[in-house]
């Protein structure tokens, strides 16, 4: 089964700036029919495959797909993740 979630890391062609965006899955299959991930606007929508290969997949008219693009995969007890579960004392 395919991850739920994902961390997007698009980065220039240095590789020193980078922007990250979590995507989760969504009941989309893409062209080569692995899952279709989007972040909450729809903007960012991506199929990532079984091999966390990424391909953009554009959301409107004019966008350039970005060539620099990592997915990381994420569980559900990812501590940076801030939808994750929390712990607390009792």
């Amino acid at each position: 089964m395919s991850p739920v979630r994902y961390e997007l890391v698009f980065s220039d062609d240095t590789g020193s700036a980078q922007d990250i965006v979590t995507v989760e899955r969504t009941s989309s299959k893409g062209p080569g029919g692995h899952p279709v991930y989007a972040d909450p606007t729809g903007i960012i929508r991506a199929e990532i495959s079984d091999h966390d290969e990424v391909r953009i997949l554009a959301s409107g008219g004019h966008q350039a797909p970005p060539q620099n693009v990592l997915a990381r995969r994420l569980t559900d007890a990812d501590p940076k993740d801030p939808a994750g579960p929390s712990t607390s004392a009792a």
